[in-house]
């Protein structure tokens, strides 16, 4: 009977994993579950900038896939996946604080805000970083309301 009570805690305990993961997916701004386009979320961190992650060097965080240009960025995020990524499930910060909308995001416009990286859409005359940065904490509030209302 034991043996019995604990498979059913184990299955249990696993099906809670695999409903977050997916909860999580369903959230998140995926492209064929691979999170900010393909992009390295610890380069823009450890270099400052935005660069294309490879294929070949991936992880696997809570069901979100994520691509690293180099071996190190993929070690630094197995020891902090948090830390690394994107508010917002990789959709737009303004845009999450602005109208609590899921907007698509161009990689290259981002910001790091107190260990944070933010992403932003930019394209058609329309850079939403602009706008984030002239009132940014009562962005940030909201979106990180409209965040969790999302993800809860």
């Amino acid at each position: 009977m034991k043996k019995v009570l604990f498979v059913l805690t184990v299955l249990f305990a696993f099906s809670g994993f695999a409903q977050n993961d997916s909860k999580r997916m369903d959230h998140f701004n995926l492209e064929k579950n691979v999170a900010i386009q393909g992009y390295d979320p610890v380069a823009y961190f450890k270099q400052g900038k935005a660069v294309k992650g490879k294929k070949e060097i991936t992880a696997l965080h809570e069901g979100v896939v994520y691509y690293f240009s180099m071996p190190v960025n993929k070690d630094y995020f197995l020891k902090n996946s948090s830390k690394f990524e994107p508010q917002y499930g990789g959709w737009c910060a303004f845009a999450m604080g602005d109208s609590n909308e899921k907007v698509s995001i161009n990689p290259e416009t981002f910001k790091i805000k107190n260990g944070k990286l933010y992403l932003f859409y930019n394209a058609f005359f329309n850079n939403t970083l602009k706008s984030w940065n002239q009132n940014e904490s009562g962005l940030m509030m909201k979106a990180d309301v409209n965040w969790n209302k999302i993800v809860n």
